[in-house]
């Protein structure tokens, strides 16, 4: 049984060849990313050279189209193979499907967006900091914009920068004079960026390379106000909700196979056979495939009708899919024994990379009470999208 089930969006041939090469990529560099507590070279040039930039860039500019609920599939592939690169790629997709969907950028800035995609270079959103934590709570970034008659020139510290090593371009949370905040067009390697290597150590995704990036009157010649949209929260929430279910899929399948291959010898039989052993691969598998299909559904919902009133399903998706897989990878640990503290299963990995899907927004209270009240103002469950 494996993550592309019976409700599986169906990807198209192209999209589907990217999404192998870039979980190819993933699944080969995982092991030195982790290693090296960062994003290779090697790694970064993977990811590029997928095609996957250009995913969820419409046909229109000359990307692949690819649907919400396409691109929930293709990060649960990814994210089964890897949470730490997969994440990387989760946030240059996101980033590039809200802005077109929602038309959230000015359109020399799409422009701008959709030649990077075009080239394979990647791209993420920097909005977190020090002192202001995630934004979604909101707050007044200490980052701030300049204007220099050219542009701009952007100051300040970003902190959880996922896959800082490997990117190219940023849309930098930042405030203006007036007290505005903006996104600011930021390339990543030219003057007045540096990043501070502040990621060693990290409890979960090591090989995300999720790096401080240090801007010092870095140019920033196109801009865009920040304001809330939907279509930003969806495409955001739908990144996360299938990266880290697809941490909890690892978890069964590593389980699984070591399950049908330890033959103890008491037993002299595989530990697969046992009662116990099937009730709790049972329980876990529950969980991540009930996880799924709400998952697949509200990503549906999107594509159908995207909007507002399609949020709290979303938000109750990533909500449940994240805790599923701290779930599955908790009781895949208990299940495999002693066997997995060693380095021959992945589970020790697994287990601190689902974690960090906790840490994303919504929060689980946000997410719940949102879709509760849809609900009781609804009076009923939300329609199933027409086919």
């Amino acid at each position: 049984m494996t993550p592309a089930g019976r409700a599986a969006p169906v990807l198209s041939a192209e999209q589907q060849a990217v999404v192998s090469r870039a979980a190819e990529a993933v699944r080969m560099h995982t092991a030195a990313c982790e290693a090296a507590q960062d994003v290779t070279p090697d790694a970064a040039q993977a990811l590029r050279g997928s095609g996957y930039t250009r995913l969820t860039l419409p046909p229109a500019e000359g990307g692949l189209g690819a649907s919400l609920a396409a691109f929930a599939q293709a990060q649960l592939t990814l994210g089964e193979q890897g949470a730490s690169l997969a994440l990387v790629l989760a946030m240059h997709g996101h980033v590039t499907g809200a802005a077109f969907q929602g038309r959230t950028l000015p359109d020399e800035l799409l422009a701008a967006l959709a030649g990077a995609c075009r080239r394979g270079e990647l791209v993420n959103a920097l909005a977190s900091e020090p002192e202001l934590g995630s934004p979604s709570r909101g707050g007044l970034p200490r980052t701030a914009a300049t204007p220099d008659g050219a542009g701009w020139r952007i100051s300040g510290r970003k902190t959880w920068s996922t896959g800082a090593r490997a990117l190219h371009w940023a849309l930098v949370h930042s405030a203006l004079p007036d007290g505005r905040v903006g996104r600011f067009w930021v390339d990543l390697r030219g003057e007045g960026v540096h990043l501070e290597p502040t990621w060693q150590g990290a409890l979960a995704l090591r090989g995300s390379g999720s790096h401080d990036v240090v801007f010092e009157g870095a140019p920033a010649p196109l801009w865009a106000p920040a304001e809330p949209h939907p279509a930003s929260s969806a495409w955001f929430w739908t990144a996360v909700a299938a990266t880290y279910l697809g941490v909890g899929f690892a978890a069964l399948h590593a389980l699984t196979t070591y399950a049908h291959e330890r033959v103890p010898t008491a037993l002299g039989a595989p530990l697969a056979t046992l009662p116990r052993l099937q009730e709790g691969v049972g329980r876990l598998g529950a969980g991540l495939l009930a996880a799924r299909e709400l998952l697949f559904h509200a990503a549906a919902c999107w594509d159908a009708a995207p909007g507002p009133d399609a949020l709290p399903l979303l938000g109750a998706a990533k909500a449940l899919c994240t805790n599923a897989a701290v779930d599955a990878t908790d009781h895949a640990l208990r299940l495999a024994g002693g066997a997995a503290l060693t380095p021959a299963l992945p589970l020790e990995r697994l287990l601190r990379d689902a974690r960090a899907g906790l840490t994303h927004p919504p929060a689980d209270d946000r997410a719940y009470e949102a879709l509760g009240a849809a609900l009781l103002a609804s009076q009923g469950p939300p329609p199933s999208p027409t086919p």
